[in-house]
């Protein structure tokens, strides 16, 4: 597969890129578990049908030591028995956030109460800020038609 678009060669695209990727270093070092950041990009990507951002955050999450478990149940977590409650809900609240356009009424009130009930304040920021951004890159590697399978760890750092 070949991309439409090499966003790394576009100036623009390398410009916008980088306040991104420096978006996402400043959530790196927020207090929401460095776990969960990694459960809920990996979600939102899996919906995004985003190959590139689902090679990237499995073998980074593997690398931070998740389990193969765990990563292959992300995509069932309701079924799954691996996950904490707090991580379920950080779960839920990513599927909400990143099918927002299916819901009517977007985020459900109780999916953020629930989300509420385990992550103060700045972690809640974290998250929804954690969800944008990765959906952020969802879109343009899917627009682009973003290869993937060559994600080494520490390529972006």
């Amino acid at each position: 597969m070949n991309a439409r678009l090499n966003l790394m060669a576009s100036p623009v695209a390398v410009k916008a890129m980088k306040h991104l990727i420096a978006a996402g270093r400043t959530l790196a070092e927020s207090s929401l578990p460095a776990a969960t950041q990694q459960l809920v990009m990996l979600r939102a990507s899996q919906i995004n049908g985003c190959a590139g951002c689902i090679d990237m955050h499995t073998k980074d999450a593997t690398a931070a030591g998740e389990t193969a478990v765990r990563l292959n149940l992300v995509a069932a977590w309701r079924e799954a028995t691996v996950f904490t409650d707090a991580e379920r809900a950080a779960l839920e609240l990513t599927e909400e956030g990143t099918r927002i356009a299916d819901a009517a009424g977007g985020v459900p009130d109780e999916v953020w109460a629930n989300a509420a009930k385990y992550y103060d304040e700045d972690q809640l920021a974290a998250l929804v800020c954690t969800i944008a951004i990765i959906n952020a890159f969802n879109r343009g590697n899917v627009i682009t038609q973003q290869p993937a399978g060559d994600y080494q760890v520490g390529q972006f750092d």
